[in-house]
């Protein structure tokens, strides 16, 4: 259950720190932006190796799903646009393959 947590609060800070970026270099906000955005990924970085899982790579594989899920809301929240249902129905099965990516080994799958 911890592993939804990580992979929330990695979302959100590599989100963030992405946008960050976007400020500076797509809106020509200041240089400044860069220093929220480089602490935020690293944040994100050391907050996804928290994920319990046996292998980096599944562990990467299955946040991507909620890294879709959140990035919609960022949208939505952070940038006043609202997602489309086809989006939201493209998040919900990206999450559910997410899911079974990283539930699929505890369930005996192979």
């Amino acid at each position: 259950m911890l592993n939804y947590l990580w992979f929330l609060l990695a979302a959100l800070f590599e989100i963030a720190g992405c946008y960050a970026f976007w400020m500076w270099l797509r809106l020509g906000k200041s240089v400044w932006w860069l220093a929220p955005a480089l602490l935020s990924l690293c944040l994100f970085a050391v907050l996804l190796t928290r994920v319990e899982a046996a292998y980096a790579g599944r562990a990467y594989a299955a946040y991507g799903g909620v890294y879709i899920v959140a990035s919609l809301f960022w949208l939505a929240a952070v940038e006043r646009t609202r997602p489309l249902a086809s989006d939201w129905l493209g998040a919900g099965l990206c999450l559910l393959g997410a899911a079974i990516i990283l539930l699929g080994p505890r369930l005996g799958w192979r």
